[in-house]
């Protein structure tokens, strides 16, 4: 998996879900924030968890370069189900497939709990969201030091979930980037599409003449609804957007 060491998830002291309930899941480097609208079943989520992780580091094994390329890779016609999205989806972004895995592991793990019978259900992971809502909400985005963007959220409405919001930053946190956007947000239906675009858009950002072409590459991918590209105190965005301020819902 792509974790390299743990960081501590400072964002979620700021969660303020009103009527949910809020789990965190530990399954080696596997770090969840849950939350759903009944107690969760944290027996199931471990359980989908362990097989997930399962099926993609079984599949390394085999093929080594799933875990270290940095280009799409094919991949067997009897991979995992989760591999194949996997896969599938960084090939649309022109990244590796392990690009994608936090998404994946959100967006698989949500569709399990809305198929148990939970109505709400959003799960984070280091960053990455999958979401289905039945009121709306509001995510923050962090931006790092700018001082005009503090506070920045994007307000998001139950009919346009389940929805995948997924962020990469090529200066903040540990994950593997070539650019140096402060920030860049992905909104999708798949979770696993919106964090391989994600990555991609990143790495096209290394000064402010990049963003138009960066913001250029990310409509131009089928299934992407939304983009935001923050570098620095330059914000760029396109899509279903809607911005707003103050303490999140």
């Amino acid at each position: 998996m792509k974790y390299s060491k743990y960081e501590r998830r400072f964002y979620r002291d700021w969660v303020k879900a009103r009527g949910l309930y809020q789990s965190r899941i530990l399954a080696r480097e596997t770090d969840l924030q849950v939350l759903t609208n009944k107690k969760l079943d944290k027996e199931l989520v471990q359980e989908r968890i362990r097989a997930y992780r399962w099926d993609i580091e079984n599949y390394i094994t085999r093929d080594s370069r799933f875990l270290s390329s940095l280009k799409p890779i094919a991949v067997e016609l009897t991979a995992p189900r989760i591999v194949q999205e996997m896969s599938t989806q960084a090939r649309a972004a022109d990244v590796g497939p392990m690009a994608s895995v936090a998404g994946a592991v959100a967006e698989f793990l949500g569709r399990d709990l809305l198929r148990a019978g939970y109505r709400e259900v959003i799960i984070e992971n280091g960053g990455d969201i999958f979401m289905k809502i039945s009121r709306a909400r509001e995510v923050g985005i962090y931006s790092g030091t700018s001082s005009l963007l503090r506070n920045l959220k994007l307000k998001i409405r139950p009919a346009d979930t389940p929805l995948g919001i997924c962020t990469s930053s090529g200066t903040i946190g540990h994950s593997l980037s070539f650019g140096c956007a402060d920030s860049v947000v992905i909104l999708a239906k798949s979770a696993t599409l919106a964090d391989a675009v994600a990555t991609g858009c990143c790495n096209r950002v290394r000064e402010k003449g990049d963003l138009e072409k960066a913001l250029a590459f990310c409509r131009s991918i089928k299934g992407v609804e939304g983009a935001v590209i923050i570098l620095k105190n330059d914000l760029l965005s396109w899509g279903k957007i809607k911005f707003t301020h103050g303490p999140q819902a």
